[in-house]
């Protein structure tokens, strides 16, 4: 009897579009199940290879589907959509996934399924940064409306209860105003103890992860930074390299090399925009304390930093600290600064006293990543 070989489906809130494929590629299934009748249907199924495109419920599901026996891959939503061609519906769809997820090129691409710990740690990382971009907001609020009544304060957070006490006492700002302010106020300031309790949760979950301890040697990397590649990089394996995973986070230059003549821009941005994003603010911090003299610099970044602006040489150690700590996860080495910066002397001084810049590697941009591991 003919099995099914692969089987791609398209999920929604309700309704659920199956595809399956036998061996030579032809349709052995179309189907579409309610989300009620969804695993009683899939239950039935011998194990085979089932294909989804990567969402947020999609790691839920994927965790359904290994519990009954099948091998379960979320694929890019990116790279699915050439495939269903210029018509869109769930079948199209869900034949455009299982067509997808046979090809070489995707499969070096598939996300990794996540566990519910997991899921649970990205929405801790999610709702802490969510009430730091609200607290932001509101500061900003209340600093943009008291400058209409005369009222300026610097920014930062520590002036706005200064400035709201000053609003309070000043009898040109209307009585309507004054009850207005109270409010933003009064969120602006629940707002600090739910942003402490977040923070103290991720410390446990920092000091409970053997992972995360290892990776906060780095001197670029914090708690959060370290939360965050380990909940968003859930399979460092997946990548043939570390430059490879720099690649993925989108801190290679993007490529237009033609004819011979090396062309490279500014850096691709691929990947997790906000795990890439801590990283160069890392990056940066660290900077900042070498420019004041609070911390001694590798010779290569020393290097770096006399002969390129700042930024650039941000973005230059933010690359480096990805490969770094992709080797960290794959290895389960420990982080040895002391090597390390043996290392980078010796490689100055093989280079004439300077070495490459990670983040300029004319390679690196156009072999791009092998997974996708955060969705």
């Amino acid at each position: 009897m003919t099995t099914i070989a692969r089987l791609g489906i398209d999920t929604s809130k309700s309704l659920f579009q199956l595809h399956g494929v036998d061996e030579r590629e032809g349709v052995m299934l179309r189907k579409q199940v309610r989300r009620s009748q969804f695993v009683a249907f899939v239950a039935k199924l011998a194990p085979t290879e089932i294909g989804l495109e990567a969402c947020g419920a999609s790691h839920h599901w994927a965790r359904q589907l290994q519990a009954l026996g099948h091998a379960v891959v979320l694929l890019p939503p990116q790279h699915v959509k050439p495939y269903a061609g210029h018509n869109k519906n769930d079948k199209i769809d869900a034949a455009a996934i299982c067509e997808a997820m046979s090809r070489p090129k995707i499969r070096e691409r598939f996300v990794a399924v996540k566990s519910a710990e997991q899921s649970a740690a990205q929405m801790l990382l999610g709702a802490r940064d969510g009430l730091l971009h609200r607290r932001t907001q509101l500061s900003n609020i209340i600093r943009g409306h008291a400058a209409e009544f005369g009222l300026v304060t610097p920014k930062g957070l520590a002036h706005i209860k200064p400035l709201l006490e000053r609003i309070a006492g000043d009898e040109t700002v209307p009585e309507l105003a004054k009850e207005l302010f109270v409010v933003l106020g009064e969120e602006f300031t629940e707002l600090g103890p739910r942003i402490a309790h977040l923070d103290k949760k991720l410390k446990v979950f920092q000091h409970s992860n053997e992972l995360c301890r290892r990776l906060v040697e780095v001197p670029t990397i914090g708690p959060v930074i370290a939360s965050s590649m380990v909940v968003k990089i859930c399979n460092p394996a997946a990548f043939q390299s570390g430059r490879r995973c720099a690649a993925w986070l989108g801190l290679t230059p993007k490529d237009h090399s033609t004819a011979g003549k090396m062309r490279h821009g500014g850096i691709t941005r691929a990947g997790d925009e906000d795990l890439r994003a801590a990283l160069v603010s890392g990056a940066t911090a660290y900077i900042q304390q070498v420019k004041r003299g609070r911390t001694r610099p590798s010779p290569w970044l020393a290097g770096l930093l006399k002969r390129k602006p700042e930024k650039l040489a941000a973005v230059a150690l933010a690359n480096k600290t990805a490969r770094i700590a992709w080797k960290l996860m794959t290895s389960g080495q420990r982080y040895d600064r002391a090597r390390a910066e043996a290392r980078e002397a010796l490689g100055a001084a093989q280079h004439g006293g300077s070495t490459p810049s990670p983040s300029l590697h004319p390679d690196t941009a156009a072999h791009g990543a092998t997974a996708m591991t955060a969705a």
